[in-house]
C-alpha cells in the first residue's frame, strides 16, 4: 500500500474510532460518542433478529480492530477519544428491545451507568484484555448488562 493510501486509511480509522469526531468532545467524550451509535441503532431496528445478531458480531469485531489500530496511531492505551467501543456497547444495549424514544433514553442511561461505574464483570473485561479487545469488551459487557435491564423493564411493562 502506498503512503498516500495508508495515510488516508489511518485518517478513516481515526475518524471512525472517534465516533465521527464526537469522541473528541472536550468533556464527556464517551457520552457524546455513545450518541454516534444512534444511526446504527436505527439500522438494527430494520433488521430481523438473525440479521441483528450478525450485525452485532460484525460491529464488535470491526470495533476491536479499529480500536486496536487507533490506539497505535494515537500512541495511548485506551484514549478517551476512542468511542467506537461505546457505539458498539450501546448497540448491544438496544438489541433486545424495539428502539423508541423511551427505550433509547433508558438504554442510554443504563449503558452509561454500567460503563462509568464498571461493576463486575465489566471491570473484569477492562483489566483482563489489552489492545482493541481491552478497549471494546468492557463496553460490550456494559451493553449486555444494560440490555438485560431494558428487557426486564420491557417484560414487566415499565418500558
Amino acid at each position: 500500500m502506498d503512503r498516500m493510501n495508508k495515510d488516508l486509511l489511518d485518517k478513516l480509522i481515526l475518524f471512525t474510532a472517534t465516533g465521527f469526531g464526537l469522541g473528541r468532545a472536550p468533556v464527556a467524550p464517551g457520552t457524546f460518542g455513545t450518541l454516534a451509535a444512534l444511526p446504527l441503532v436505527w439500522i438494527m431496528a430494520l433488521l430481523n433478529p438473525l440479521h441483528t445478531g450478525f450485525f452485532l458480531i460484525c460491529l464488535v469485531l470491526a470495533a476491536i480492530s479499529i480500536a486496536n489500530r487507533a490506539e497505535i496511531l494515537m500512541g495511548q492505551k485506551d484514549p478517551g477519544a476512542i468511542v467506537i467501543d461505546e457505539m458498539a456497547g450501546y448497540c448491544v444495549t438496544l438489541s433486545l428491545v424495539v428502539p423508541g424514544p423511551v427505550s433509547i433514553g433508558a438504554g442510554f442511561l443504563a449503558f452509561r451507568c454500567f460503563d462509568i461505574l464498571k461493576p463486575w464483570p465489566v471491570r473484569y473485561f477492562e483489566k483482563k484484555y489489552s489492545g482493541g479487545a481491552g478497549v471494546v469488551l468492557d463496553d460490550i459487557m456494559a451493553g449486555v448488562m444494560a440490555a438485560v435491564v431494558l428487557k426486564i423493564l420491557n417484560l414487566t411493562g415499565l418500558l
